[in-house]
């Protein structure tokens, strides 16, 4: 993905085995949650300040669940998956 204004996160919540890594080293962007431990994204989307913590925070996990999209605003980056 190349460097866009605005990118958008997005967590494969089905993929998800809650290693907790990216909510442990990102914790501006993910957090776990309390219900099943699965990560769940803070913001949808995120300036381009933000990329090198986000690529960092996907290269972690260790089942690939966090995906980075370009985004063209807000609520256009999508929603998390749960297939």
């Amino acid at each position: 993905m190349e460097d866009a204004a605005r990118v958008g996160i997005r967590v494969d919540r089905g993929s998800c085995v809650g290693s907790g890594a990216c909510a442990l080293f990102e914790p501006e962007f993910f957090e776990q949650s309390e219900e099943d431990g699965l990560v769940l994204p803070r913001v949808r989307e995120a300036g381009p300040e933000a990329l090198p913590a986000l690529r960092a925070a996907a290269s972690r996990c260790p089942v690939s669940a966090i995906e980075l999209v370009p985004s063209d605003g807000p609520g256009s980056a999508g929603r998390d998956r749960a297939d």
